[in-house]
């Protein structure tokens, strides 16, 4: 069993709040829009951080973190990269990808629109966090966190924080 956080869209901010769960999980998982790198240290330095870039980030996070992380946790197959599109309208130029071998969770971020949805004709699970940073449009600052348990995803549950 792996507990999971997932956030994105930080935009340079984290709080005590956002590390208070960082501290309950097994992993982080950022699906891009870090901003300063300080907030990945500050993850880092406490839990293991898988993340990419978004299109925010600067060069040095582009060093750092890739645009698609793809691995296995557990028995699933994730795919995390920041502008990801929804199902049936991934961005297309990965496209293609995702039709020959698609993984089991596609994570992104990007839309600050927090959104999960099943994808039956690719039989995968889609999930954006929305955005838990204090900049954008949102009204109120989201994150997930879930279960990995072999090749299960489990007790999914939202995380709300007032603007």
């Amino acid at each position: 069993m792996t507990k999971i956080l997932l956030l994105s869209d930080t935009h340079s901010y984290i709080d005590d709040r956002i590390l208070d769960y960082v501290k309950q999980s097994d992993e982080v998982w950022h699906a891009g829009d870090i901003g300063n790198l300080v907030v990945t240290d500050k993850i880092k330095a406490l839990k293991p951080l898988r993340a990419v870039y978004g299109n925010i980030d600067d060069a040095r996070a582009r060093v750092e973190f890739p645009e698609h992380n793809r691995f296995m946790c557990e028995g699933v197959d994730v795919w995390i990269t920041h502008i990801g599109g929804y199902p049936p309208k991934y961005n297309a130029r990965f496209r293609e990808d995702i039709k020959a071998n698609p993984p089991k969770l596609f994570i992104c971020g990007h839309s600050h629109i927090l959104k999960v949805m099943s994808d039956k004709k690719y039989n995968l699970l889609h999930m954006n966090p929305g955005a838990v940073g204090k900049h954008g449009f949102h009204k109120v600052r989201t994150m997930l966190r879930f279960i990995v348990e072999g090749k299960k995803i489990e007790n999914l549950e939202v995380i709300e924080f007032p603007r």
